[in-house]
């Protein structure tokens, strides 16, 4: 069955697991922010996702090559620079949603609930 053809939950059972890795997260959460930016440049090239997130360049690159299977992210070369940004408006309104529904449910239980409201803004849904 190709792709196209599997069923919707399939598909968006495969959207999360491009989520399912805090280095993932961490990298939608930079793209997003530089998105944000008044500057309208909205790119983030694998060195300042580097310097950022530290570790391996092929650990980085290995992730990202996830988020861009799944459509997450999308990049483009300059030069020897490889830029990525969110691939999807739809983006930034995942993140916040999630970022809600955590907080709301660790208000509920009560625990690192002020370290979940101390995290930046991800921007306002579109």
């Amino acid at each position: 069955m190709k792709p196209s053809e599997a069923p919707l939950y399939e598909i968006k059972a495969n959207l999360f697991r491009a989520l399912a890795h805090p280095v993932r997260i961490r990298v939608l959460e930079v793209l997003v922010a530089a998105d944000n930016q008044p500057d309208g440049s909205g790119e983030v090239s694998v060195t300042e996702l580097l310097a950022d997130l530290g570790g391996s360049p092929s650990h980085l690159s290995g992730h990202l090559g996830v988020l861009r299977q799944y459509g997450v992210v999308s990049s483009r070369r300059v030069g020897s620079r490889v830029l990525y940004r969110p691939a999807h408006p739809a983006v930034v309104d995942l993140l916040s949603s999630a970022r809600r529904f955590l907080i709301d449910t660790l208000a509920a239980s009560g625990d690192q609930l002020s370290a979940a409201t101390a995290l930046p803004p991800l921007g306002e849904p579109r």
